[in-house]
C-alpha cells in the first residue's frame, strides 16, 4: 500500500512541475487560457517565456540538443496552423510529442497564444514559420 501512495505523490508532483502559472506574462483573459494550458501540458518539453516554461533542458541550455527537448518557442515563431498540425499529429516527427495533447477549443488557444507570443526572442533575423525545420525535437 505505501509503494502506491508514493507512486501517487510522485505523480503528482511530476505534474505540478509542468503547472506553474504565476509567472505567466499576457495580455488578455484569452491569451490567459492558451498560456495555462501551454504551461500545464507542453512547459515538460518546451521553453517560452510568455508561459513562464523553461523545458526539459536545464536553465542556460534550451537550445538544441536532446530529442525530447521540444523546440524553444522564444526564439522560433510559429503560425497558429502549424501549431495545430503538430498538436494533432504528435509534431512533425511523430516521434516523441504525444498526439492530442490538447484537443478542440484547448488546442486552438494554445496555437492562437502560441502564434501571438512565439519567437519574441528571435536570434538573427530566423523568421522561419516552419514548426519542424531544423529540430531534433517536436
Amino acid at each position: 500500500m505505501s509503494s502506491r501512495l508514493l507512486a501517487a505523490a510522485l505523480a503528482a508532483g511530476a505534474i505540478l512541475t509542468g503547472c506553474q502559472t504565476e509567472d505567466i506574462d499576457v495580455d488578455s483573459a484569452a491569451d490567459e487560457q492558451g498560456a495555462q494550458l501551454f504551461a500545464e501540458r507542453c512547459s515538460g518539453c518546451h521553453t517560452l517565456s510568455a508561459a513562464s516554461s523553461q523545458g526539459s533542458k536545464p536553465e542556460g541550455q534550451v537550445s538544441g540538443g536532446e530529442r525530447t527537448n521540444g523546440p524553444n518557442f522564444d526564439t522560433r515563431k510559429v503560425n497558429s496552423d502549424d501549431v495545430l498540425f503538430a498538436i494533432r499529429n504528435g509534431g512533425f516527427s511523430g516521434a516523441i510529442m504525444p498526439a492530442n495533447i490538447v484537443v478542440g477549443e484547448e488546442a486552438e488557444a494554445v496555437a492562437d497564444f502560441l502564434e501571438k507570443y512565439s519567437g519574441d526572442e528571435q536570434e538573427t533575423g530566423d523568421s522561419s514559420n516552419d514548426f519542424g525545420s531544423g529540430s531534433t525535437g517536436n
